[in-house]
């Protein structure tokens, strides 16, 4: 079934109404972490959208409603939208945010770019638990199920051994703005084996969170599947895995991923050790 619009898009929107004036919208704008925000009229109607350079045009203007500088009508999505064609919508338009109304023209939710890619990411994580599912089957020939759900991460048993800062400074980033994909598990007995997704799950432990979303892989034969040791629980014995906190931070070395996207960086500030590089080299809004 096509991802729709209303699973990945924000409820909480921040806006602003058409009575603002111009000052006020510039102070909202500057205190959040976004580049435009929707206008709304009576009764959450959407009017318009104003961004940061309308704002700048105008800001000698402090005066002005906002009503009086906004373009009437935006791009906007619908709920039931699938994410393919909503991606299509900001890609052609070049934008950042796609207000989301309902029937009436109320505004409901946002869609940002970041959503559009988290979406992308959660698509992955069903293609490797299908290959899983292939894997036990081949393997122990047990059948599986594969659902989605909430588990508890203290419950969670690792059979990574090694997780890396850099990656986990990046998952915590993501994890606070909302942007993580699920991780894999196999339910076994009483145990939640974690297959992918560990800098997710250590990050979560350490910002306190208790459950993770994760993609749920159950056998169909509970009973005889609890009596076998499959080669990830054979993995996580030898290196004596049980809990989250049992995994190793390596706090020197970097995560591949992180290796490859910084070398232009790294290789400049061997250069030139005053060189620091931009904050938004690093990571943007």
């Amino acid at each position: 079934m096509a991802e729709r619009v209303r699973d990945y898009m924000v409820l909480q929107v921040e806006h602003l109404p058409e009575t603002a004036r111009v000052s006020e919208a510039i102070r909202q704008l500057t205190r959040s972490r976004h580049h435009g925000l929707p206008v709304t009229g009576e009764g959450g109607r959407l009017l318009g959208f104003v961004s940061a350079k309308e704002l700048l045009r105008h800001a000698n203007q402090p005066d002005l409603h906002l009503r009086n500088i906004i373009r009437p009508g935006t791009y906007t999505a619908t709920p039931d939208m699938s994410m393919d064609d909503a991606a299509r919508i900001m890609f052609r338009y070049g934008l950042r945010d796609l207000p989301i109304i309902n029937d009436r023209g109320i505004l409901v939710g946002i869609l940002s770019n970041l959503d559009v890619v988290r979406s992308h990411f959660e698509r992955a994580t069903p293609m490797k638990a299908e290959t899983m599912k292939r894997l036990l089957n081949d393997r122990y020939g047990f059948t599986f199920r594969l659902r989605r759900g909430l588990v508890p991460i203290e419950g969670l048993k690792p059979t990574q051994w090694k997780v890396y800062e850099d990656e986990l400074e990046g998952r915590r980033y993501e994890l606070e703005r909302g942007f993580a994909e699920p991780v894999l598990v196999i339910h076994k007995g009483g145990d939640w084996i974690l297959v992918d997704g560990h800098h997710r799950a250590l990050a979560a432990r350490e910002m306190g969170l208790r459950q993770l979303q994760a993609f749920i892989l159950d056998c169909d034969a509970p009973a005889d599947f609890a009596k076998v040791e499959i080669g990830l629980e054979r993995l996580a014995r030898e290196h004596h895995l049980n809990r989250l906190e049992d995994i190793q931070v390596d706090r020197s070395g970097h995560h591949p991923l992180i290796e490859v996207t910084t070398q232009l960086i790294r290789r400049f500030e061997a250069e030139d050790p005053h060189h620091r590089p931009a904050p938004t080299s690093e990571r943007s809004d």
